[in-house]
C-alpha cells in the first residue's frame, strides 16, 4: 500500500520559538452536515510532540475551474496569528497527547 502524501512542512517562529506547519486540509465540501469546510493548519513546535490542528473557517467556494490553494498561497502572518491564538486558546506545544482541534476566524485570531 502507497503511504499517503503530505504536504510540505514550513517552518516559522512566533514569539521567538521555532514551529513547523503544513496545510491538513485545503478548503472542501463535505457530505456531512457542514457542508462548506474551510482550511486547516496542522503545527507543531520544533522540539515538542503535540500537535494542534488549526481550522479556520470556510470562504466562499472557489470557482468551477480556479486554481487549488497551495500552502505557498497562505499568508506567513496569518499562520502566525493562528499559532499565537492556539496557544492563547490553551494548547502546550511542549506538552503529550492527542491532537489539539482548534477553531479561529479568517484573520486567525
Amino acid at each position: 500500500m502507497a503511504k499517503p502524501k503530505l504536504s510540505p512542512e514550513f517552518e516559522i517562529e512566533v514569539a521567538g520559538e521555532p514551529y513547523v506547519w503544513r496545510l491538513q486540509r485545503r478548503p472542501q465540501w463535505s457530505t456531512d452536515t457542514k457542508g462548506w469546510q474551510g482550511m486547516a493548519i496542522a503545527v507543531r513546535h520544533q522540539e515538542g510532540q503535540r500537535e494542534a490542528v488549526v481550522e479556520f473557517p470556510p470562504a466562499p467556494p472557489p470557482r468551477f475551474g480556479a486554481p487549488q490553494l497551495k500552502p505557498t498561497d497562505i499568508s506567513v502572518d496569518l499562520v502566525a496569528r493562528a499559532i499565537a491564538s492556539a496557544i492563547e486558546a490553551g494548547w502546550e506545544p511542549h506538552s503529550r497527547g492527542k491532537t489539539v482541534a482548534i477553531v479561529v476566524d479568517e484573520t486567525g485570531a
